[in-house]
């Protein structure tokens, strides 16, 4: 679960009146894999029509959305009358240049299935008009005009053709590289598991300006014997984001939300054994059995030193400025403990892990990564990925089969990543290098084999004490985040003999 905005984009947009379209379409996958279940949506009756998700750009309301066989429709009008964007975004319909909706969405039930996932619960928040869609089935169905009486709607086609601005194609263009980011993002793993509670607006206020003066009016309080502050969820949304451009784990590994200090989850030992028998034999009986095993968060933290005057001075997105600089700290060492962790002190390394079987080869070659892959089971290897360092990386891709093909299959062109027998290949900088006696390489399926979970998102401390006498005013960050492997037959690791 995810309390993250995702976007599903494909753009579908009213006019100056009543539009109608399919927002979410059922039965097919995005662009990233992912497939929503009909059922899965939850959300108020009404919801703000955006222009290209930005908050700033409200341009209409949607009155009605349902969901049907087909998908979920939905049926709004923009505020031409009253918002001149609104307006500006008509004339760019009329003209073809935008097209399609687009849902922002807080994941609440998804498994992985395929190349993307399953979603079967999400809380609706927003729903845009785009340009460049997620999903290929999500269009404008009609639009039609609110006004019946003929004269009035001539004297408005005749006040619309001398009001209507024309397009900033400048704008346009600065419109149409923001969605791209967006959707260049989407196809990134995705971000799981924080859950935190949402804040409004004057709450995200009361955050900065607690950071600038020290003013904890309008704050959330975490424990009371920690006295730290809660981020607003823009900020830990942001900081977590960051973490998964580090920490490749987070985005293939299950990810779930802790409510207490430790977590037991039962793990398969024997499975049932079923038997042959004739038509009126007695049936044996066969019962599983399990065992428990513990999974903790483990504490990181940090301490940001900022002068007394760029708080009070500050020209700068102080909320950037921390996510940005913690996040890039925090995704570093988060990155180490999933994959080296030694599971006491720090979460539990898919690496270190004695529960991963290892498969030791004379040398790295083609034959080696063929029998890595086939060492795992049909059901783990075929949702598996690769995972290994850079130095690997530049070894692996010059490996040849006995035509002269490359085993490695780049993906830059597409925008996905590179792929080797046909599953996906991550970067981890704290995996070994290739040389004789260490475990350059690890494979499976990961979202089986190993679960993060995510006790506390982020914390902080303004200390304007210790640092007093020389203008510094300390903020302590923390975030508590355990992890470890729970079925290590998922995964297989590449040992190189000494």
């Amino acid at each position: 679960m995810t309390d993250r905005l995702e976007i599903k984009a494909d753009l579908s947009v009213t006019d100056a009146g009543e539009i109608t379209g399919i927002a979410w379409p059922f039965g097919s996958a995005d662009r990233v894999g992912d497939v929503i279940v009909k059922g899965a949506f939850t959300g108020p009756a009404t919801l703000p029509m955006l222009f290209a998700h930005d908050q700033a750009q409200v341009i209409g309301v949607w009155e009605q959305i349902a969901e049907t066989d087909t998908g979920l429709t939905v049926k709004g009008r923009l505020l031409i009358e009253d918002v001149e964007r609104a307006r500006e975004v008509r004339a760019m319909v009329k003209a073809g240049a935008v097209s399609g909706l687009s849902i922002g969405f807080v994941t609440k039930d998804a498994k992985r299935e395929g190349k993307g996932r399953r979603i079967t619960a999400l809380e609706l928040h927003e729903i845009s008009i785009v340009a460049v869609p997620a999903h290929p089935g999500a269009q404008i169905a009609s639009l039609k005009t609110a006004i019946l009486n003929k004269e009035i709607s001539q004297m408005e086609n005749e006040e619309t053709k001398a009001q209507v601005p024309q397009i900033d194609t400048k704008a346009f263009d600065e419109i149409k590289a923001r969605l791209d980011k967006l959707e260049a993002k989407g196809n990134r793993p995705g971000v799981t598991g924080i859950q935190s509670p949402l804040m409004t607006e004057d709450e995200v206020k009361g955050f900065t300006d607690y950071l600038r003066t020290g003013d904890r009016k309008n704050l959330a309080y975490s424990a009371p014997s920690t006295g730290n502050i809660l981020a607003p969820e823009a900020v830990s949304a942001s900081i977590i984001e960051k973490i998964a451009e580090q920490s490749p784990m987070r985005g293939l590994a299950s990810v779930i939300s802790m409510g207490g200090p430790l977590l037991q989850l039962p793990r398969l030992v024997d499975e049932v054994q079923p038997a042959h028998v004739t038509e009126t034999a007695a049936r044996p009986e066969s019962e599983p059995s399990f065992e428990q095993i513990d999974l903790k968060p483990h504490e990181m933290a940090v301490v940001v030193p900022v002068t007394r005057i760029l708080l009070e001075d500050a020209q700068v997105d102080l909320n950037a400025y921390l996510a940005n600089h913690i996040a890039r700290r925090f995704g570093q060492m988060e990155a180490q403990w999933l994959v080296t962790g030694n599971g006491t002190t720090a979460a539990e390394g898919v690496m270190t892990s004695a529960e991963v079987p290892e498969l030791e080869v004379a040398g790295l070659d083609g034959d080696a990564l063929v029998d890595l892959f086939y060492a795992l089971k049909s059901a783990y290897s075929k949702n598996g990925a690769w995972m290994m360092n850079r130095k690997t990386m530049a070894t692996v891709r010059k490996l040849k089969d006995t035509d002269g093909t490359y085993l490695w299959q780049s993906g830059l062109t597409s925008g996905q990543p590179a792929t080797l027998l046909g599953r996906p290949v991550y970067e981890a900088v704290d995996m070994a290098d290739p040389t004789a006696g260490n475990t350059p390489i690890v494979f499976g399926d990961f979202a089986s084999g190993y679960t993060i979970a995510d006790r506390t998102g982020f914390e902080i401390l303004r200390d304007d004490y210790t640092g007093a006498a020389n203008g510094i005013v300390k903020l302590h960050a923390r975030r508590r985040v355990g992890g470890r492997v729970v079925l290590g037959e998922a995964l297989t690791k590449l040992k190189l003999a000494a």
